[in-house]
Order: structure tokens, then C-alpha cells, then sequence
């Protein structure tokens, strides 16, 4: 049975930038073993897998190294390949079915509108010494429900120099590291990011929709701005558009197709 993909580069217009994707279109359910092989052969940070459920989709994520609960950049490419293989127009909304519950994407004119739950904030107090893991010193630290802790540091230009020791950060009791600091006005964004998540099996992840889930209610506090404008600065760089409604977080981005094919 062959397999249509799609390999999608998310939170960018330009191709070979952002966060890229595979998108697998499924007609009948795969084994898990399946999909962490398949995920284990494309070796992008995320593998989605579609499978239609009446009028809504299922959608699950793998990394090269497992399944995870929360995708952000893998949701956008999914919702993109519906529209690319003709199953879905502009202006619809999408339903998909997922390990973290019914999320949504609108398809826009100025590109593709995710609406995923809000992870607050939490305080984080740790023993353990930040600053020499990443490599500069760290000004607050938070955790969250879904397993990830937030560290910020001084300014972008020291979110640059970051250089995580991998090795001691998989050691610590959560599921990843996201390091984050103000924006400058001149580069029209309010806050930055870097994301690390060795436990996934990845060193440093392009761009992390789910990361601005927590992101965006730590710096709608700190700016009072419910709608932020948000840029990674990973080697490949992205850009989304991230705003607070609620218990919900709205993400903005666009995607562009880089590689159409069949698993056979």
C-alpha cells in the first residue's frame, strides 16, 4: 500500500527555512511500530500521520525517537497538506483528534490559524545549576504541564550564545528546555526563543509551536499584550504570530510544500 507525504518546511514562506515536516496520509491504521519506523526514516524532528474520522481528522506525532503528546509546526504542515491533496479549502477549519485532545487549524488568506490549550506558567525551583548548562546566566525559570521548563535569559544577543550541554539537560526532570528573551523593536518581534530536547531526540529543535503555548502567556504577563509577535532562533530560523484568547493560545504561520512522494 502506498503511502502519499508530503515534506513541509512550517513557520516560514520560504522554502528550506522554518521547521520541516513529513505529512503521511493514511487510509487504514498503521501498527505504532510502523509509524516509529517511518518517523526513524525520514529523520525530520516530526513525522504526522493522517487518518480520516468522519469530519474530523486523527493526527499523531512521532520524532525519530518517539511519539509525543503536542506538535505545533507538524499541525500546521498537516493542516497545509489537506489543502495541498485537495481535501481541504481555503477558509475551512479543521478538526483534528489528538493525544492532547480536538485541536483546530483555519485555513486563511495570510496563512494557517491553530488554536491550541494554553500552558500556564508555573514557578520552577531547582537545585540545580542552569546557567552552566546553557552557558549563560539565567534570570527566571518556570515549568509547565506539559513537561517543559522556561528559562529566561538577559537579550537576544546572550540567547545567541547559548550553548547547551545536551548530556546534563536529558538529565533533568523534564521533557525539554526552552530558553527565551525580549525582542528588540527594530527586528519587529517582542520576545525570542531557542528549544533543546534531547529526551525527543533532538539537539535543538528549528521552530516549536507547542514551546509558544507556554511562551505566550509568560510574555503576555511581562509585555501586557495579549497578541505577540514571536520569532525562533534556531540555524533555520522562524517566525509565528502568537495570540492569548482564554485557556487557548492562537498560532499564526504559514508552510510551503518542499518534496511531494509515496512511501511504497
Amino acid at each position: 500500500m502506498a503511502i502519499p507525504l508530503l515534506q513541509i518546511d512550517a513557520f516560514t514562506r520560504q522554502p528550506y527555512r522554518g521547521n520541516p515536516a513529513a505529512v503521511c496520509w493514511l487510509t487504514q491504521p498503521l501498527p505504532d511500530a510502523q509509524m516509529q519506523a517511518i518517523a526513524a526514516e525520514m529523520n525530520l524532528s516530526e513525522t504526522a500521520f493522517l487518518l480520516a474520522d468522519g469530519s474530523a481528522w486523527q493526527l499523531r506525532w512521532f520524532t525519530p525517537a518517539c511519539e509525543v503528546d503536542l506538535c505545533g509546526h507538524a499541525t500546521l504542515a498537516a493542516a497545509h497538506a489537506l489543502q495541498e491533496w485537495g481535501q481541504a479549502q481555503p477558509g475551512e477549519t479543521l478538526q483534528f483528534q489528538t493525544r492532547s485532545g480536538l485541536l483546530q487549524a483555519q485555513l486563511g488568506e495570510q496563512g494557517i490559524v491553530l488554536d491550541f490549550p494554553l500552558q500556564q506558567p508555573q514557578p520552577l525551583s531547582v537545585s540545580l545549576d542552569l546557567a552552566a548548562a546553557i552557558g549563560v546566566p539565567v534570570l527566571d525559570c518556570r515549568t509547565s504541564d506539559l513537561g517543559y521548563w522556561l528559562l529566561e535569559v538577559e537579550s537576544a544577543a546572550q540567547l545567541q550564545k547559548v550553548q547547551p550541554d545536551l548530556a546534563a539537560i536529558e538529565q533533568w526532570p523534564c521533557q525539554a528546555v526552552v530558553v527565551t528573551a525580549a525582542g528588540m523593536a527594530e527586528d519587529g518581534c517582542d520576545f525570542v526563543s531557542r528549544f533543546f530536547a534531547p529526551r525527543f531526540g533532538l539537539a535543538e529543535d528549528p521552530v516549536t509551536g507547542s514551546a509558544h503555548c507556554l511562551l505566550a502567556p509568560y510574555w503576555q504577563a511581562k509585555l501586557g499584550s495579549d497578541r505577540l509577535q514571536a520569532r525562533q532562533l534556531s540555524a533555520r530560523g522562524g517566525e509565528l504570530e502568537v495570540e492569548v484568547q482564554g485557556d487557548r493560545v492562537i498560532l499564526r504561520g504559514q508552510a510551503v510544500t518542499v518534496l511531494r512522494g509515496e512511501l511504497v
